[in-house]
């Protein structure tokens, strides 16, 4: 294809998307429409769909391993001798580890940038995939799982980061929608895909052949992705040392409503992370008798419908001029599907699919919370502010998998796997964790896509103008 191609791609990409542009983006796009179709987009559009593409596709390797143990659940249980409680373990490690290098990654994004510290994190991934070849017990695959949750440290931190300083602020959920939405990719290859190739090859195969699509994207990643859109004039700021680049999470903390946001997003992900990725396939197993690829099969329509689901919620802020509202909302439908799944101990398998499918697509409104996190906190502070929303996103990853867990142990294995009441267990505890996040979210202040003033500073003031600076 030739390089005027890709760039005509970018410039269709950003009109059917609806990602909006700053004051320039907007501009060239003003120009390209009073030309003909054949004319073409400026390098700028080229580099938003290098942008987007490799953003999507690093999105996607993190998806991919959040739920590979899911189809193969069963599975890593006979092979490996797990418990419920080992098989949570080694699940959560991924989180653990995500969560434990968030720190560091948002002072390196402030401090040099996404891209080179995306690449170098992903030499773990690497390696932690090439670890499933030899793993044999429980200890062994949580290992593995630590050093992959390593290697896609800033996977989703680097998308809110970079998608904040190429487009609009009143864009952000729109554009983050559609890079988290085509993530699901990911997920999708999780499931029939890795199903039949685990059913052929075996798993442990599966995992040496992601290693060497996951060097390939590192690489891609570096040559193709820049910090700063082209033109783009970055405003010089002294360098920090790493004492005062730490104590700028002090100042996010501090910024008066922000904790608020935060109850909510500690568990909005949580929960589909932890179906999807965890107990959503040893259900379909235990309680309706599916097969691995079966299983695959619905993991796919789960993440189909996650993909629509995250299409749908992205516009809504701007179209309502809410984030809370909408998010609020979200939440509430998701308790509602939770409840239902609890209620029934063995549900019709068409009822149980349409359930799973549905708690997929409207509890895809993390995007619109992780917006609401984002308008918090100024641009100075963005990695920082994108690595503490993360850290309470990846808290709950983290411990919603080992609680659940825990829950399942309360019951006795049987010949086909967990009890179905060990299931409704599980579901209600999700469910009532979720009431939580969302009782304490209530109090919180709505910052709607059209409010364009600058995020409050932790004494509750603006700065000096009153507003933001967009330089993109």
């Amino acid at each position: 294809m030739a390089k005027g191609d890709f760039r005509l791609m970018a410039w269709l990409l950003s009109r059917c998307c609806g990602f909006g542009l700053d004051t320039e983006g907007r501009a060239e796009m003003a120009v390209a429409e009073n030309h003909q179709l054949g004319a073409q987009p400026s390098p700028r559009q080229g580099a938003e769909l290098a942008l987007v593409g490799m953003l999507i596709a690093t999105t996607s390797l993190s998806q991919f391993f959040r739920a590979s143990t899911n189809v193969i659940g069963p599975e890593l249980i006979r092979d490996l001798a797990l418990t419920p409680a080992m098989l949570g373990f080694a699940n959560a490690c991924f989180f653990w580890a995500l969560l434990a290098i968030q720190v560091p990654v948002g002072i390196l994004f402030d401090r040099i940038g996404a891209r080179v510290t995306v690449v170098a994190l992903a030499g773990l991934a690497v390696i932690g995939c090439l670890m499933h070849q030899t793993v044999t017990d429980g200890t062994g695959l949580a290992a593995a799982r630590f050093l992959l949750g390593l290697g896609h440290g800033g996977s989703f931190m680097a998308t809110v980061f970079l998608i904040s300083r190429w487009y609009s602020r009143a864009r952000w959920s729109t554009a983050l929608s559609w890079v988290f939405a085509l993530s699901m990719i990911g997920i999708a290859c999780a499931g029939t895909p890795m199903a039949m190739a685990a059913a052929a090859f075996g798993w442990r195969a599966v995992f040496l052949g992601v290693a060497l699509v996951q060097a390939l994207v590192g690489l891609l990643f570096f040559f193709m992705v820049r910090d700063d859109p082209p033109g783009k004039v970055v405003p010089l700021r002294p360098p920090e040392g790493w004492i005062e680049a730490a104590r700028g999470f002090l100042t996010i903390l501090r910024l008066p409503g922000l904790l608020r946001v935060l109850a909510l997003q500690t568990v909005a992900y949580a929960v589909l992370a932890t179906m999807m990725g965890l107990w959503a396939g040893p259900y379909l197993h235990d309680v309706h008798g599916l097969t691995v690829v079966e299983r695959g099969n619905v993991l796919i329509l789960m993440a189909i419908a996650q993909t629509f689901g995250v299409l749908i919620y992205g516009p809504l802020d701007r179209r309502f001029n809410t984030r809370k509202g909408v998010a609020a909302t979200g939440a509430a439908l998701t308790i509602a599907v939770l409840l239902a799944l609890a209620s029934m101990p063995r549900p019709p398998l068409a009822l149980a699919i349409g359930l799973l499918a549905l708690l997929s697509a409207v509890s895809a409104y993390g995007v619109v919370v992780v917006s609401h996190c984002r308008a918090f906190y100024p641009e100075a502070l963005a990695g920082r502010g994108a690595t503490t929303a993360n850290m309470a996103q990846l808290l709950g990853c983290a411990l919603m998998p080992m609680g659940t867990g825990l829950i399942a142990g309360l019951w006795p294995v049987g010949v086909p796997g967990f009890s179905p009441i060990a299931y409704q267990w599980i579901f209600a505890s999700i469910a009532l964790s979720l009431v939580a996040g969302l009782a304490i979210y209530l109090g919180s202040r709505d910052i709607p896509p059209g409010d364009h003033g600058t995020p409050l500073h932790p004494d509750g003031a603006t700065t000096s103008n009153g507003k933001e600076t967009t330089h993109a």
